[in-house]
């Protein structure tokens, strides 16, 4: 009998258990997942708890209850890999040899990599909302916050879902607006990137948007250290940016065990990942998903999605002993919330930026546009995600591949003009 271990079981290690499980005899294949908890987290709910408009509680559920009852769940923190003798290390002590093994454990945070980060003023005056501790104690915090310089700042690239921290800034927006002291709050996005967003057309919309509602954004500002009790960002080329409250992003990184496991990965401790097939740059029986895998795309649900259908076909294909199918694109899009009840949606892959039109077909959700009907969107997503996402469930008219019908394409002279 062949065994898969799957290490992780957010988005991306279930939906490939749960893929695998049904496409894969179970009397000829063993599958089994392995977390440090039992505890799955609907992570883009954390952006709506700061705001009264969710709890933790409602956007968390057993790690094992999303899983097909043929598939094992293993709960422990894992110490390292041998890729040498194909077996995982477990902190408890158990082993797991491997025949295919799938690494699916996301990127971690890590605060205490920013000098003062977790110092005098965390939770007081400098949060995040990338945690569920972290967004419960913000939405405390805006509650009874009077006024003053509100500062979002992302400290390094890669995150979690790159749109989250611009969608704070617009619902804090909407937020303040709606308590009756946004005249009394100064809003201020602080990004490492030259640009709210990392491509062209993208970046210069959302920039719009900033500027339209009033709020400032501060570009190529590589954060060196936080001063919570001075109330301070301070860059490594020594500029400041004062706040009263600050919602930082931290560094993100792989997996610890990543790093204790030689070959692996690489200096951040994410996974070399094949850009097409998903295959691991290390051994040919690893394969990566998601936000553990090093590829030039965002670390977004979406991703993990469109990741999934390819990555359990070339596990078939490698324990058959096939070539690997190489068709993965780079597909990812997000709904970005906006506040007021609107949202704007991005489609985009590798080679193609988010543009302006409609997914998946030309009737379909408007692009780069703000609207009720992306906000809709944006809301049914969760159950779309309990029922059918994490299921491993292919939605109609939905593919990996990113759609080109529906998307307007700039002409050849305004492209020229851009890179100009």
């Amino acid at each position: 009998m062949k065994r898969i271990v799957i290490l992780g079981g957010g988005t991306g290690g279930t939906l490939t258990a749960n893929r695998l499980r049904r496409v894969l005899p179970a009397d000829e294949t063993s599958i089994v997942v392995v977390d440090q908890d039992d505890v799955h987290v609907y992570q883009p709910g954390l952006l709506f708890v700061p705001f009264g408009l969710t709890h933790p509680d409602d956007i968390t559920r057993s790690r094992r209850r999303q899983l097909h009852r043929d598939i094992e769940c293993r709960t422990s923190p894992v110490d390292r890999v041998d890729l040498d003798a194909d077996t995982v290390h477990l902190a408890d002590g158990a082993t797991l040899p491997y025949d295919v093994l799938v690494v699916a454990t996301g990127a971690s945070l890590a605060p205490e990599e920013t000098e003062g980060l977790t110092g005098p003023g965390w939770m007081e005056k400098v949060f995040t909302f990338y945690t569920p501790d972290g967004a419960s104690a913000l939405a405390e915090r805006l509650t009874f916050f009077p006024g003053g310089r509100l500062v979002v700042n992302v400290v390094e690239m890669p995150i979690k879902c790159p749109v989250a921290p611009l969608e704070f800034c617009f619902l804090a927006d909407w937020y303040f607006q709606e308590l009756g002291i946004r005249d009394r709050v100064q809003l201020t996005y602080v990004t490492p990137l030259d640009g709210a967003f990392t491509k062209p057309v993208a970046s210069a919309a959302l920039g719009g948007m900033l500027e339209a509602r009033g709020i400032e954004l501060v570009t190529e500002f590589n954060t060196g250290s936080v001063d919570g009790e001075g109330g301070r960002l301070v860059s490594w080329d020594d500029r400041e940016v004062p706040f009263d409250l600050a919602v930082v992003v931290p560094v993100h990184n792989g997996a610890a065990y990543v790093a204790n496991s030689p070959g692996l990965g690489d200096e951040l401790g994410f996974v070399p990942t094949d850009e097409h097939t998903l295959q691991s740059k290390a051994r040919p029986n690893i394969f990566a998903i998601g936000d553990a895998a090093a590829l030039p795309i965002s670390k977004a649900g979406s991703v993990t999605h469109f990741e999934g259908e390819v990555l359990v076909e070339n596990i078939q294909r490698f324990l058959a002993g096939r070539s690997l199918d190489a068709s993965y694109d780079g597909h990812a899009n997000c709904f970005i919330e906006t506040g007021f009840q609107k949202a704007m949606l991005i489609d985009f892959n590798y080679e193609t930026e988010p543009l302006p039109g409609h997914y998946p077909g030309r009737h379909g959700l408007p692009l780069l546009k703000e609207s009720r009907l992306n906000h809709l969107g944006k809301l049914l997503f969760q159950s779309f995600y309990w029922h059918s996402l994490l299921p491993g469930h292919d939605l109609p008219g939905i593919s990996s591949a990113m759609p080109a019908q529906g998307k307007d394409r700039p002409r050849a002279d305004q492209k020229e003009a851009r890179a100009s």
